[in-house]
């Protein structure tokens, strides 16, 4: 490995994220959000330190028969279901529980001949407006479900869009009640916000995403600082060249930044290309030698500029955290106009990944 960069995930605190969500919602089963190759930590490297689980929830069909591949008896949802109704003999040969949201999903069950039913859930449209049935066409819809061969347990869905706010899922758990009156079924409703500050939404199974992997549903680490979780992976580097700015001089590309006076700059070899945000302004966060500093100037293809003026002894080698234990990704995510579900499932190929 000649280029510093690199992702380093701790597979304990993995482990541990899921104990947090576990005493969050201890009556509830939990299905392990592992979409988006595992919110980019890398399905395959991850999935046996979540093996505690109860079942996981993901997209994409590949990813799914890599588990059962890997050894993995234990539930899979399929959080969109089938994409075409020629999937389904997969769904039944690897056991996987499908999501229904349409009407042709429906139609195409109606028609499978499989080896054994599947277990569905059935979404609720509750105001996101994304997939799911109305509320009113909840019932109908289930007691076509039940009455097929090819469907055995069913269990309702729904997803939240404001969860992370105090008084965000009043008006969907109206819906949901609504969709779900006369129907004894049991729910999975609860993202991770859900799962951390709604306990009345927990019901059977939660569904915690981001917070297993170490950041907070709400974009604010403070909102999760207390509460025992911790950062999954941390991407880090080195500095590579050091510059002395005279006052008045810039770097990086546009000359965004100018030194206001004499300035140490080291230069770290990590850039957008391999995930770090490329909106992400002077200041954003940035430790250096173990020395809390700040970004300078605009974020190249291969490099960032830090500013060394906190940490003056830091040089050519100093070790740099872009995000980890100490740099929150919430806090660059913050500063880059986005989030960190955002930072996390954009790292690059190019950058290694290691696991302890």
């Amino acid at each position: 490995m000649s280029r510093p960069v690199l992702a380093t995930l701790d597979l304990q605190a993995l482990g541990n994220n899921l104990q947090v969500v576990r005493r969050a919602a201890p009556m509830s089963k939990v299905w392990s959000v592992v979409k988006a190759n595992a919110y980019g930590h890398g399905l395959d490297r991850i999935w046996s330190a979540l093996n505690k689980t109860d079942g996981f929830a993901m997209l994409n069909l590949e990813e799914a028969i890599l588990l059962r591949q890997r050894g993995w008896k234990g539930p899979i949802l399929m959080l969109e279901g089938f994409f075409h109704a020629d999937e389904l003999p997969l769904f039944d040969q690897y056991r996987l529980t499908t999501s229904v949201h349409s009407n042709w999903q429906i139609n195409a069950l109606k028609a499978a001949h499989l080896q054994a039913p599947l277990d569905v859930y059935l979404k609720i449209n509750s105001g996101m407006n994304r997939l799911g049935f109305l509320p009113e066409r909840v019932h109908s819809v289930w007691q076509q479900l039940r009455s097929f061969t090819s469907v055995d347990n069913i269990t309702l869905m729904s997803h939240f869009a404001e969860a992370e706010r105090p008084d965000g899922i009043a008006e969907p758990m109206a819906r949901i009640e609504q969709a779900a009156e006369g129907m004894e079924l049991p729910r999975s409703l609860a993202n991770s916000a859900a799962t951390l500050w709604h306990p009345e939404a927990h019901f059977d199974w939660v569904r915690p995403g981001i917070v297993l992997y170490g950041a907070s549903p709400s974009g604010k680490w403070q909102d999760v600082a207390n509460s025992g979780i911790r950062p999954v992976m941390t991407l880090s580097s080195e500095i590579i060249a050091v510059q002395t700015l005279k006052y008045g001089e810039a770097v990086g590309y546009g000359c965004h930044f100018r030194a206001q006076a004499e300035q140490r700059i080291g230069v770290v070899a990590c850039g957008y290309a391999d995930g770090y945000p490329r909106l992400a302004p002077s200041g954003t966060p940035v430790l250096v030698d173990g020395v809390r500093t700040t970004i300078v100037g605009a974020i190249s293809m291969d490099m960032i500029t830090v500013d060394l003026t906190p940490c003056p002894h830091a040089g050519i080698g100093a070790p740099v955290e872009l995000w980890g234990k100490e740099i929150k990704i919430d806090e660059v995510a913050s500063a880059a106009g986005t989030v960190g579900y955002e930072l996390l499932c954009a790292l690059a190929p190019r950058v290694p990944v290691v696991t302890m």
